[in-house]
């Protein structure tokens, strides 16, 4: 692991691994760089992966603002290129990832990105009687609030249920059985400092990326979970449609994880269009 140190004095922490043309990596709410430790040794040897950890996430305990936003997380990603001297950079986004990408575009425009990636996300998470792309397409402010507060309430069981109670019919007869996985997350979770995740995620639900995707001038790839647990097909499909440079790559069988289900397809799909693939959508 290495760090840098935010403008504003925060310690972040970061996994760099491969050589090649720089690449970074950003993970979803409560998650944690290790999870593009899938993505295999050939593509490693292809690109520097640069993997960091969102503040308030990864376990690294936070000492300068306890109150995170989807903002800050975007300047954190203008930090890490300054760091690391990247003029541009191709950048990936998962869940929280890709709105943060956002946000950076909105904020700082699309210079000093050469490619950009957004894995299983919409622009806005609440949804209303005009917009019914958001979560499970029938997530509205009232349903938003009770999440708030149950998270306020238990979070690593609000944060289970928030995945388990959706789109994906498997997921929720694991989670009501109880599998393996289902309590090695909510051991995970518990390990976590809910404060500022709770934070970021009341960011979270208040932002609206609508009016950036017409913004977006580099090309795009859509990565989408055919079995999402938040996003249907209709969400994907309004991304594509205002996204000028945008493909879609459907993963069938996937949920709202499909680079870490179907990894090997990700790093080849990612490392082609990187490459310069950008082949007609489908």
């Amino acid at each position: 692991m290495q760090t840098l140190i935010a403008d504003d004095g925060e310690r972040l922490h970061l996994r760099v691994r491969g050589e090649g043309s720089p690449l970074i990596l950003l993970h979803g709410w409560t998650s944690s760089h290790a999870i593009w430790n899938v993505l295999p040794e050939s593509f490693q040897r292809q690109h520097r992966m640069i993997c960091p950890d969102a503040r308030g996430h990864g376990g690294h305990a936070l000492q300068v603002n306890r109150r995170p936003d989807i903002g800050r997380l975007a300047r954190d990603v203008l930090n890490l290129m300054d760091h690391f001297g990247l003029e541009q950079a191709a950048v990936a986004g998962h869940s929280m990832g890709a709105l943060t990408l956002w946000q950076f575009i909105r904020d700082f425009g699309c210079d000093r990105i050469s490619r950009l990636c957004i894995i299983d996300q919409s622009p806005r998470l609440v949804t209303d009687a005009g917009w019914a792309n958001g979560i499970y397409g029938d997530f509205d402010a009232a349903r938003s609030q009770r999440m708030l507060d149950d998270l306020k309430a238990d979070f690593a069981e609000a944060v289970l249920r928030l995945s388990a109670y959706s789109l994906n019919a498997r997921s929720r007869e694991t989670y009501e059985r109880d599998s393996r996985g289902w309590q090695q997350s909510r051991r995970n979770l518990r390990n976590l400092d809910p404060e500022p995740l709770i934070a970021i995620w009341e960011s979270l639900v208040k932002a609206d990326f609508r009016d950036v995707l017409p913004r977006i001038d580099v090309p795009t790839l859509l990565v989408w979970g055919a079995e999402s647990n938040f996003y249907t097909m209709e969400t994907a499909a309004y991304l594509l449609g205002h996204i000028r440079l945008a493909q879609l790559k459907t993963y069938e069988g996937a949920d709202h994880s499909p680079q870490l289900q179907q990894a090997a397809r990700f790093a080849a799909d990612l490392a082609g269009f990187l490459a310069g693939d950008d082949a007609a959508p489908y």
